[in-house]
């Protein structure tokens, strides 16, 4: 077992709703960086395959009196368990897709849709009354109450999905918002036929506007933190805003190799990869981030060329600063330390 990178990417996996005790069985074979997304992708389908195996199973019987029969049926989802059991697994298998997008194989964009439709269809099951939404330069899964009052977008990063961050949006739903946790250009589902852009504040203000709402909170995670700060500091129906691991400023001379090809990768080429890090700067904008903004880093996310949070919870007029000790980037480490924090800000921050 190639132990660096399954250990590398244990946090990631498990911050994203992955079982360790699954993730350490399903990556045993991974004996070099090829064996990663074949090994994610079999997982993936397993769970496929489990969802399938409960499909057309009836939901028991409460038994012959009414009124039990009744108390019984108040004890069930909306769904019939095996529906439940269904999207569960679902969702299990999409997780498990994305994770094997994260070491770019043959395959790659492959991995991509299946995570896309394997969410898609589980939430189908799961929250009948999720929908998703297109538009030009985005897709994503709207969750939640049709009539609630907050309304939350998550922003995934560089080579992140929606289908990375089930676990915050499901933090929120909790709390009565709708969630709407998209993929923009050059990511998830999007990836095979769109670039990163230095425009995604105009595809969140499209966002918006699709969602037909008023106002908005939103959330930006890695990459995404950057893109989630610069919309707020622009739009103004954004009304409150966090960002987890998100960079403040990139200098590409200073990137690590890695960062660096993955961003050519997700740009198309070098020159295209050059010229978005060097947009990728909320100096001129964090003064004019107005709304109430968290700013969460992990203190051991530290990567060359990548200046963290700290600048922008300095600058911007009303942003609150979370470090967490020992936090990993996206601190899937120690979710506990931020998660409800973050979705209090972003679900009581709205009014």
């Amino acid at each position: 077992m190639n132990a660096e990178l399954v250990e590398s990417m244990f946090s990631r996996a498990t911050g994203a709703g992955i079982d360790p005790h699954a993730y350490r069985r399903a990556c045993a074979a991974v004996a070099t960086p090829a064996d990663w997304a074949p090994a994610c992708a079999a997982a993936a389908l397993r769970f496929r395959v489990a969802a399938e195996q409960h499909r057309g199973v009836t939901q028991p019987h409460p038994g012959p009196d009414r009124a039990d029969r009744g108390s019984a049926a108040a004890r069930y989802p909306t769904a019939p368990p095996s529906s439940v059991t269904r999207g569960e697994n679902l969702l299990m298998a999409a997780r498990w897709a994305h994770l094997a997008t994260l070491i770019p194989d043959s395959d790659h964009h492959v991995h991509a849709a299946a995570a896309d439709s394997a969410a898609e269809a589980g939430f189908s099951l799961l929250e009948p009354d999720s929908r998703r939404i297109t538009g030009r330069d985005f897709t994503g899964i709207r969750r939640g109450p049709a009539d609630a009052a907050r309304t939350v977008i998550v922003v995934p990063g560089l080579d992140s999905s929606k289908d990375e961050f089930h676990v915050l949006a499901d933090a929120l739903v909790r709390r009565g918002a709708a969630v709407f946790a998209m993929d923009g250009p050059g990511q998830g589902a999007l990836a095979a036929t769109s670039t990163v852009t230095t425009a995604y504040p105009v595809v969140i203000g499209g966002v918006i506007d699709a969602l037909g709402v008023a106002e908005v909170g939103i959330v930006g995670l890695s990459l995404g933190g950057y893109y989630a700060a610069a919309a707020a500091a622009l739009d103004p129906r954004i009304t409150v805003a966090a960002t987890v691991s998100g960079p403040f400023r990139l200098d590409w001379p200073a990137l690590p190799d890695p960062v660096g090809d993955l961003i050519t990768r997700r740009a198309g080429s070098r020159e295209a990869a050059e010229a978005f890090a060097s947009t990728v700067d909320l100096t001129p904008l964090a003064p004019a981030l107005h709304c109430p903004l968290l700013v969460v880093d992990g203190a051991d996310d530290a990567i060359p060329g990548v200046t963290d949070g700290a600048l922008l919870a300095r600058t911007a007029p009303r942003a609150h600063y979370l470090r967490i000790p020992g936090g990993d980037h996206l601190v899937g480490n120690n979710r506990p330390a931020w998660l409800p924090t973050v979705a209090d800000h972003l679900t009581e921050g709205i009014s």
